[in-house]
């Protein structure tokens, strides 16, 4: 920006859009200043710079505005936990399927965990059964695996991403 441009000459844009082609820096700055402006360069990765006479506060604003609003609409993916025992009731079964299936549809993935307490680690191909059989529910619709079930300590492991097949 300004006198920091390194540059000997600049391809220079003015504030109303007209390209003026390959000018000498100390040009382009005389210019910029006759119109109480800022030359800032645009892309200065080019042979030479494209530089823009503009409002520097003005422009900065409008860049900083325009990113707030592309954060807004971005949907950042969280991973939901649903929690279980392989003892698990039928209707309690059916809320955490309901669950996950409401995680999927609002594009998380979800992270299915069977726990195992105490002596139920000798039974842990029940846990096993169980989370095969919650696999087993979303067959029909488009749900990929990320990671398939896995003992990890004391709880077995599954994790359902959205999309997929």
């Amino acid at each position: 920006m300004n006198e920091k441009i390194r540059a000997r000459e600049v391809r220079l844009i003015d504030d109303e859009g007209v390209n003026h082609g390959t000018v000498p820096t100390v040009k382009a700055l005389q210019m910029a200043r006759e119109r109480d402006l800022d030359l800032v360069v645009v892309s200065a990765n080019q042979s030479p710079p494209v530089a823009k006479i503009l409002d520097w506060g003005k422009y900065k604003y409008e860049t900083e505005k325009r990113a707030k609003e592309a954060k807004k609409k971005q949907h950042t993916v969280d991973v939901k936990e649903v929690k279980m025992r392989y003892k698990i009731d039928v209707h309690d079964y059916e809320v955490r399927l309901r669950a996950a299936k409401r995680f999927l549809a609002s594009g998380n993935k979800v992270k299915v965990v069977v726990m195992l307490r105490g002596r139920e680690m000798q039974h842990s191909h029940l846990a096993v059964d169980l989370i095969n059989k919650f696999m087993a529910e979303f067959e029909q619709e488009s749900i990929q695996i990320e990671k398939k079930p896995q003992i990890e300590g004391r709880n077995v492991v599954m994790i359902l991403a959205p999309g997929g097949k």
